[in-house]
């Protein structure tokens, strides 16, 4: 996708799990938690080792299927192989649970789990930041 494309994807964007956020500020995933709040988003952290605690005055759920509410976009903040694990958790979900967008970071490739997500309408978008999108 083009950076316009891109662009126009997170605009039908408000609410996002982040899956690999660090409570350690110089982390990238606590950059882009900060960023995408500054810029209007609503963010749930997603991290079982801080379940519980807070990241940016937001609760950390340990996993997708504990949140709220229902989001429009996964951003995740795992490796490759991990990224697929996440993608089955998000298939896992209820449909009317599933996000419409899952996002895998910046170096995070894995077109297994793209494909099998694509199967079941989800846009996927990988090895990009939304942060240098927006």
């Amino acid at each position: 996708m083009t950076k316009p494309e891109l662009q126009n994807l997170l605009s039908t964007v408000k609410t996002i799990a982040l899956v690999g956020a660090s409570l350690k500020t110089h982390r990238p995933s606590f950059e882009v938690m900060h960023f995408l709040q500054n810029k209007g988003f609503k963010v749930y952290p997603v991290n079982p080792a801080l379940a519980g605690q807070s990241i940016l005055n937001e609760k950390v759920y340990a996993s997708l299927k504990e949140l709220p509410v229902n989001v429009d976009m996964i951003d995740i903040f795992r490796n490759s192989e991990a990224a697929g694990e996440t993608c089955i958790e998000v298939l896992a979900l209820p449909k009317e649970k599933q996000p419409r967008i899952v996002w895998m970071q910046m170096g995070v490739i894995n077109e297994d789990a793209a494909r099998l997500l694509r199967e079941h309408n989800v846009t996927v978008i990988m090895n990009e930041c939304p942060k240098q999108v927006l």
